[in-house]
């Protein structure tokens, strides 16, 4: 479909905030130093806490005077007919471009002042550094260059932008370059943003054309009411078959990071139709899987950033709640609990090294915590999930628990779990996937380069965060939960949302097939029953996990061989060897544990009404000396 047909129709951005656009096509008339160099003024790049001169937050002129200039080459001719700009992304300055005149030229030596015949024309730029101003053209412009020319700038900063060009580029057969760059899907999806009604109508859509292996549920309600649906597939929707694992995709918990919502309403149409034509693959995750979609944990957030529009939300407006939290660092910080009671040597003798218990003053009803987490938590515990993703957006990397440093006071530090192994290959298994994570080619998208580290990071030694769902998610249950940040821009425009599939979709498959990866298994009595909440505990990891309400259980590992214990209170612990291989596929590793003579003894005098005889050692050893004493 052509985006842009006549100059009333506004282009899309030609990708300065995307990436589509690369550092070689952006030039300035001079430069601060090298961190804020053109390279730089992208729309929304950010800045690092600590400013430093390879990442700093815009372009900077080297001197301000009207003589300084922000160019684009498009290498194509394109249709502009528009600029958003923005000041500099800083904690520390204030900076921005108050007004500005627009250039054009075929050449990149001949320049043409846009003017409205009489004069040149001069656009009012940004009134602070945060909140993008868009500016449209009265008519269209055609050339290959486009520049922006600041005419004043707010009094106490400097000549300092983020820019963004709206533009159309012109059919043109010969360009190589551009359709070497190209990605085309051939998937037939709904690609375009959905507000709520849209959202819940397209999942209804979903359901409708598979109504044998999809169940729409809501897990709770927003701030404002909104119910937060869920989608799930399954070939038994509805029911938890013992054996089968239970899988999770979540997204917006940040209501402008809408990439992930986008994604996951595209995941789950790809999969109803390659489920009809008979795509083996998807098949078999379908009938061997019970898989959960929440795609907008936060629809009040995500409510303000559509009305605004992908363009002009800035960094963080619809980020938090109705009622200001981030839901994502909403949770109970469980590591402090564990921890401590680590510390003090309490663990395994006074507290479990898994399923901490929530502390009570969390559960009180004025804890400043939002309905969508205490949502997101009853559904975390009503279900026996394995594995978990969270859609986030802003970056390209995948992040694993921990999330919070151990050290106190320190911001950044390798902070591993017991499942270290497990949890790296979990976040490697999505980042060596998708299109351009591990691209050692790929430009940074704001301040730090991912890809080195194979697109995946240990969430403390990126930045401390207590409270995270996927800490939260490691320490209360038994799911291991993982971040992903599937896009650098956070509310990508609509005509970017087929390539970020194609991006994302391997990724995604991918990363739910890890749920066959371990070993899993029922443990029963001797009368063949399942035992709910049983240990599973691996030698060498110092984290177990339970089993379900069937008895049946699901540990990720590693290929290799574990010794694994069963254990449940009342009856023997029984230990095995169970080895996991390197084909998809969890190994069988069940159970068959009896119960202790203890707990026979109490079963039986408790059905006879009696109580077992607690007398204290003392009183029983004087009743033993006077029965000798007297000869019986």
């Amino acid at each position: 479909k052509p985006i842009c047909n006549s100059h009333y129709l506004e282009c899309p951005p030609i990708g300065l905030e995307s990436l589509k656009i690369d550092d070689f096509q952006l030039h300035a008339s001079s430069t601060k130093r090298y961190g804020l160099g053109a390279h730089r003024g992208r729309l929304n790049i950010q800045a690092g806490l600590y400013e430093d001169d390879l990442y700093e937050g815009a372009w900077c002129a080297g001197r301000d005077d009207t003589l300084q200039w922000f160019e684009v080459d498009a290498r194509r001719l394109t249709k502009f007919t528009g600029v958003i700009t923005q000041g500099r992304s800083s904690l520390w300055s204030s900076d921005w471009v108050t007004s500005y005149k627009v250039m054009f030229s075929n050449d990149s030596h001949t320049w043409i002042t846009l003017n409205n015949g009489s004069e040149d024309l001069i656009f009012k730029g940004n009134r602070e550094k945060e909140i993008p101003v868009r500016n449209i053209f009265p008519e269209p412009v055609v050339s290959r260059y486009i520049r922006i020319n600041p005419r004043s700038w707010f009094t106490r900063g400097s000549i300092c932008m983020r820019v963004e060009i709206l533009g159309c580029p012109m059919p043109d057969p010969n360009n190589y370059y551009h359709r070497r760059n190209e990605v085309i899907t051939t998937d037939d999806l709904d690609f375009r943003h959905h507000s709520y009604k849209e959202m819940r109508q397209l999942m209804k859509v979903v359901n409708e054309m598979c109504p044998n292996i999809t169940r729409i549920y809501n897990i709770g309600k927003s701030q404002s009411g909104l119910k937060l649906y869920a989608i799930e597939i399954s070939d038994n929707p509805g029911e938890h078959e013992v054996g089968e694992p239970e899988f999770r995709y979540t997204a917006g918990l940040h209501g402008n990071e809408v990439l992930g919502r986008e994604l996951l309403l595209l995941l789950m149409q790809f999969m109803c139709l390659e489920y009809l034509s008979g795509n083996q693959r998807i098949r078999h995750l379908v009938e061997e899987t019970r898989i959960h979609l929440l795609p907008s944990v936060n629809p009040d957030g995500y409510e303000k950033a559509f009305e605004v529009g992908s363009e002009l939300i800035g960094w963080s407006l619809g980020r938090w709640s109705n009622d200001g939290i981030d839901i994502h660092h909403n949770f109970p910080d469980l590591n402090a609990i564990l921890w401590a009671a680590e510390a003090k040597k309490w663990v395994p003798r006074k507290m479990f090294n898994h399923h901490v218990a929530i502390p009570d003053w969390y559960q009180s009803t004025n804890a400043s915590v939002a309905l969508e987490t205490r949502a997101l938590i009853a559904w975390m515990e009503k279900m026996p999930f394995v594995l978990g993703g969270n859609l986030q957006g802003g970056e390209l990397v995948v992040t694993f628990p921990y999330d919070r440093t151990r050290s106190q006071g320190v911001v950044r530090e390798q902070t591993p779990t017991p499942d270290d192994h497990i949890f790296r290959w979990l976040a490697f298994s999505y980042a060596s996937t998708h299109r351009l994570m591990t691209d050692a080619n790929r430009r940074v998208c704001h301040t730090q380069d991912f890809a080195k580290e194979d697109g995946t990071i240990n969430g403390a030694s990126w930045h401390t965060a207590a409270g995270s769902m996927n800490d939260f998610s490691y320490l209360r249950t038994n799911c291991f939960e993982l971040s992903m940040y599937v896009g650098c821009d956070k509310f990508p425009h609509e005509s970017d949302l087929a390539e970020e599939w194609e991006n994302n979709r391997e990724s995604l498959l991918v990363f739910m097939e890890q749920v066959h990866r371990g070993i899993k298994g029922v443990v029963k009595d001797h009368q063949g029953r399942g035992i709910a909440n049983a240990i599973i505990s691996v030698e060498g990891i110092n984290h177990d996990i339970r089993t379900a309400a069937d008895g049946d259980y699901w540990r990720l590992l590693n290929p290799g061989e574990y010794r694994v214990t069963a254990r449940a209170e009342g009856y023997s612990l029984v230990s095995k060897k169970c080895e996991v291989g390197y084909e998809m596929g969890a190994t069988r590793c069940d159970f068959t544990i009896g119960r202790t003579n203890m707990s026979r003894i109490k079963e039986i005098m408790e059905k006879f009404k009696k109580q077992p005889i607690k007398l204290p050692m003392r009183q029983l050893a004087a009743q033993g000396s006077r029965r000798r004493r007297l000869g019986t």
